[in-house]
């Protein structure tokens, strides 16, 4: 498998130099990211918060201060890593979740893999009753935010009818080397108590978002958006393809449609972002509309998705081999996220 991933980069590179050269055409190349962080916790009890459910904080209070640190560490290089085999660069954009605060936010953009790259933090505290929140990462020299806002996601428990404390939806509308766009970050409601018993909040979220896409939509029906995150569902699932009509080929996307890049990864490939009892499971995944599809390179358009699932992040024996390697199974000594992440390249003609 490494030699054909190998073999079938080498031809990318041959085919677009070889394209450069006959049309005497020059690109540059972004990575746009999501990454799950897992409990980026702080060593901190908030009281406000059950952050005690966090793996740190599940430490004696001695070792949290390391752990955290490592933590850290562990985060920075995997976003310094994505995409930097083919672009030499971290991502311009990363999305992030299952973030406690801004101050974790501000700990790894300072860690030295990622200080260089001076990347702004937005950032809103939301109502989920674990504390963790979703956060827009941005190298402040390639995109400039414009407006943000946080979208809250009204839901209630069936049979009591108390309100369910979920993460907020996080707008951000900027400009990415000239080139407006729309991102919407997510952690939607997890598949605690059965996926389906828990369907109807991912439904909710999945409105929610589609809500927010009109919006933009009614304004310009050529809007470039993508929306991002951990969605808590699979790309086949009725969030997507009832609630945001994704469609799985690009042929099929029409003007104001949704396009889902990872759906055929997991329906043809059976790849996933996350595992769990023997099965894969895609819930990462960036989404985007039919602008980013069009054939004119003189501003940003979609060329490939993936995920990021390099050797280092899985586990190497046992039952969870090639799983996400987890710090909570690594110990202090390693470990990343259960989550792999997931990017796209954008690119655009000089």
């Amino acid at each position: 498998m490494k030699n054909l991933k190998h073999s079938l980069l080498v031809l990318f590179v041959f085919v677009f130099i070889s394209v450069n050269a006959q049309e005497k055409k020059k690109y540059k190349i972004h990575t746009v990211a999501f990454y799950n962080l897992e409990n980026l916790f702080d060593t901190i009890n908030d009281t406000t918060k059950y952050d005690e459910a966090s793996p740190i904080m599940e430490l004696n209070q001695g070792l949290r201060a390391e752990a955290y640190k490592k933590k850290v560490k562990n985060m920075a290089k995997v976003v310094a890593d994505i995409g930097y085999e083919d672009t030499k660069n971290s991502p311009a954009i990363i999305g992030v979740s299952e973030v406690e605060n801004r101050q974790v936010l501000v700990d790894l953009v300072n860690d030295p893999q990622l200080l260089s790259k001076d990347y702004g933090i937005v950032h809103f505290d939301s109502p989920d009753k674990r504390g963790i929140d979703v956060a827009l990462l941005y190298q402040k020299a390639l995109f400039r935010p414009i407006e943000t806002s946080s979208h809250e996601l009204l839901i209630y428990d069936d049979s009591s009818r108390e309100r369910v404390y979920t993460r907020d939806q996080l707008l951000v509308s900027g400009e990415l080397d000239g080139d407006l766009i729309h991102i919407i970050v997510n952690h939607w409601p997890s598949r605690s108590g059965g996926e389906a018993r828990s369907r109807f909040k991912r439904v909710a979220a999945g409105k929610l978002n589609k809500r927010i896409i009109d919006s933009l939509q009614s304004i310009d029906p050529y809007a470039k958006i993508m929306t991002m995150g951990d969605f808590n569902d699979n790309p086949i699932n009725d969030s997507m393809k009832e609630e945001l009509k994704t469609e799985a080929d690009k042929e099929e996307v029409k003007l104001k449609g949704i396009y889902n890049p990872y759906e055929n990864l997991y329906k043809k490939k059976g790849l996933g972002t996350t595992g769990y009892r023997d099965s894969w499971s895609l819930f990462d995944m960036i989404l985007f509309t039919q602008p980013f599809l069009e054939k004119d390179y003189s501003s940003f358009r979609f060329y490939k998705a993936g995920i990021f699932n390099k050797s280092y992040l899985t586990n190497k024996e046992g039952r969870y081999k090639d799983y996400p390697l987890r710090m909570i199974d690594a110990g202090l000594s390693g470990g990343y996220s259960d989550h792999f992440p997931v990017y796209i390249y954008l690119v655009k003609e000089l």
